[in-house]
């Protein structure tokens, strides 16, 4: 991965055990990761950009991937978190699996840029059916940097 995940990705912005049973609650989990570095200036106004996005087209992709965003001037510079969760979420993906690896980002309305290179980043990433086998059993967050470390 690019530089840009790393810069993104740290110990308290990634989870193996996320919380949630349904995309409601997956969206809220990995927000409140978010919220807690203090980037977030406005939780109620970040989670509506995220619900009224996933409303527009859901953002489970393929392979047991989702990647929830949104954009919000609650927010001064792209955030994103990283959460696995121990059993498989119905996100009305688009190969009609369930999802396990979420990737959410949030990023100021009026700039494009570092988002749209976060999601390509993501995206390239997670083709590889070797590093979506290792987040999927990866023990903590120190896994999950290691695993999408290996693959840069």
């Amino acid at each position: 991965m690019g530089m840009s995940l790393l810069k993104y990705l740290t110990l308290d912005t990634v989870t193996a055990s996320l919380a949630g049973a349904a995309k409601p609650e997956v969206i809220e989990s990995l927000l409140d990761i978010i919220v807690r570095t203090g980037k977030v200036h406005d939780r109620a106004a970040a989670l509506d950009a995220l619900l009224t996005r996933e409303r527009k087209l859901s953002t489970g992709m393929e392979n047991g991937i989702a990647i929830p965003h949104g954009k919000t001037d609650t927010v001064s510079e792209l955030v994103a978190a990283v959460g696995i969760t121990p059993a498989p979420v119905d996100f009305d993906a688009q190969d009609r699996q369930p999802c396990r690896i979420f990737i959410m980002t949030l990023s100021p309305s009026h700039r494009t840029g570092p988002h749209i290179q976060f999601l390509a980043e993501i995206s390239d990433l997670l083709r590889s059916e070797s590093l979506r086998a290792r987040l999927l059993t990866a023990k903590d967050g120190r896994e999950i940097i290691q695993a999408l470390t290996d693959r840069l």
